[in-house]
């Protein structure tokens, strides 16, 4: 099995990682895809990928390719996709494990008080009265909602702290301040 031939490329500075190439998927090139979000409209949307390789096992390329996608879609409960570089079952293995970015610019836009969650990470978030609650360090979804997941420090201790990322709490998010303010209490 070889690989195929792409282009050796520098990871774009707004890339986020999306996901991983998982398998072959039949017989004609195409590739099952993990996405890391359930949903994947940037995965879906971009006409070309960033790979690198897998961070443990085998390391079939080094550094970043580029890999242009022809088509993308969902299937089942993956994405499949193809690329006139991948022209068969054989070269689609040969990307098992590859990590799959997606340059942030090729994101779909979002409608008001919609938000990525890779443009939450790292927001600061403090309360009405201006008390610092925490930076978001992730976010988790439990279904009905998604949860911010604060890490803040006490007492020289790294400590974490949930809350509801609901219009019930949220006030505001300020993307061009880095900033949420939130209708919340401390908890110590």
């Amino acid at each position: 099995m070889s690989l195929p031939h792409l282009d050796a490329a520098s990871l774009p500075p707004d890339a986020v990682e999306v996901g991983r190439i998982a398998d072959a998927w039949g017989i004609k090139g195409w590739f099952k895809i993990v996405a890391f979000s359930a949903d994947a409209q940037a995965l879906l949307s971009a006409k070309q990928w960033f790979l690198q390789p897998p961070e443990k096992g085998a390391r079939p390329f080094a550094g970043t390719l580029v890999l242009p996608i022809k088509q993308a879609r969902v299937h089942s409960d993956a994405i499949v996709a193809t690329s006139p570089a991948v022209a068969d079952r054989n070269a689609a293995e040969t990307l098992r494990g590859a990590r799959v970015f997606v340059a942030r610019e090729d994101f779909p836009q979002t409608e008001d008080g919609e938000y990525y969650w890779v443009d939450l990470m790292g927001l600061a978030v403090s309360n009405r009265e201006g008390v610092s609650l925490g930076v978001v360090k992730d976010l988790l979804s439990t279904g009905p909602q998604t949860v911010l997941v604060l890490e803040y420090e006490q007492e020289g201790k790294s400590c974490e702290r949930m809350i509801p990322f609901v219009d019930a709490y949220i006030d505001k998010v300020d993307l061009q301040a880095k900033s949420i303010v939130a209708d919340w209490q401390p908890d110590y």
